[in-house]
């Protein structure tokens, strides 16, 4: 019964994927900013359900126009949670791009990429964000640059938020975190070390009870802050946010 209820899931969650590429063919290029954001907090909030998640969106409401968002990565699935609570162009690592289906869909909504190796390319993405945080858009960072198991906060990088620090542009922390009905943080959305992309979709689809909790904080005007400090208060905004792995 598990099994079949886990590749029920997966069949719809492709086909969802695969409606989601047509809205994004057909909509995206004709459509306006307002029409396709519309669009990819439906398919994301849509996406969570297909894949048996409940979405619980806990504290503010997200600040509205140009600001940065900054959470805490555990898996993929922060991408689609993230965007189900306030659609936002993503920065993220390269390899998110070269994803089969999902991939190709956080391309088209607008997600900028970096080469993490590269500190060059990382000058690069900086620009590229305040060019785009000038325009009014509305971004969203990991800072720990990787995936942890969700019991913790990787250290922040800090090189990222000096696009907001430029443009005086508000800084939003948002907290993720995952549970099942055993666990106030699931050992089954955690994609860290040797897992892979289908290992990490199995283990989702093949759990029950999955929530995702998306709690967003209080917006910080950071004009003239230090991005070292900056990285270190959020940082630690964000994981006073958690509770201990072993609390119901």
């Amino acid at each position: 019964m598990k099994q079949l209820r886990a590749i029920w899931r997966l069949l719809r969650a492709v086909v969802h994927m695969l409606h989601g590429m047509v809205v994004a063919l057909i909509v995206f290029p004709r459509g306006s900013a307002e029409a396709r954001d519309a669009k990819v907090q439906w398919w994301a909030a849509k996406l969570l359900r297909v894949l048996g998640i409940e979405l619980v969106i806990e504290g503010l409401k997200p600040k509205p126009g140009a600001v940065l968002i900054v959470a805490n990565h555990i898996s993929w699935l922060d991408i689609m949670a993230i965007s189900a609570v306030r659609p936002v162009r993503f920065i993220s690592k390269a390899e998110v791009g070269r994803w089969p289906l999902v991939g190709w869909l956080v391309t088209m909504a607008g997600t900028l990429y970096i080469e993490r190796a590269s500190r060059r390319d990382a000058v690069r993405v900086v620009h590229t964000m305040a060019e785009a945080l000038a325009q009014g858009d509305a971004l969203a960072v990991f800072p720990e640059g990787t995936t942890s198991d969700g019991n913790g906060v990787l250290p922040f990088h800090a090189n990222l938020l000096q696009a907001a620090i430029s443009t005086s542009t508000a800084v939003q922390p948002v907290v993720l975190r995952y549970s099942d009905p055993a666990h106030a943080i699931s050992p089954a959305v955690a994609y860290v070390g040797d897992t892979s992309l289908l290992q990490s979709l199995w283990m989702v689809v093949s759990a029950r009870g999955l929530r995702v909790h998306v709690r967003v904080l209080d917006a910080h005007a950071i004009a003239h802050a230090d991005r070292r400090a900056l990285a270190g208060h959020l940082h630690e905004l964000i994981q006073e946010q958690l509770p201990p792995a072993t609390s119901a």
